[in-house]
């Protein structure tokens, strides 16, 4: 009988277009920590998003999976003027 296939130990995923790895099962938080600690104080402190390849905002709680792309950007402040 063959072996079953095995789980990866580990998934690459990309923040703001560099090369992250981080465990099988991590949370975007800890992909940000993995990529810059001082940023992911800043997404944290809700100073910066993140957002996914489209474009629209990903909460750091979410789990990551293979090939997700990923790009921090400064948060909106206050109201349009």
């Amino acid at each position: 009988m063959p072996d079953a296939p095995r789980e990866p130990k580990s998934v690459v995923v990309f923040i703001n277009a560099q090369r992250v790895e981080v465990p099988q099962g991590a949370l975007l938080r800890d992909a940000l920590i993995a990529w810059n600690a001082g940023a992911a104080s800043e997404v944290a402190a809700g100073a910066t998003v993140v957002t996914d390849s489209r474009g629209l905002p990903i909460d750091a709680g979410v789990r990551v999976h293979g090939g997700a792309i990923f790009r921090t950007m400064p948060a909106r402040g206050g109201e349009p003027s």
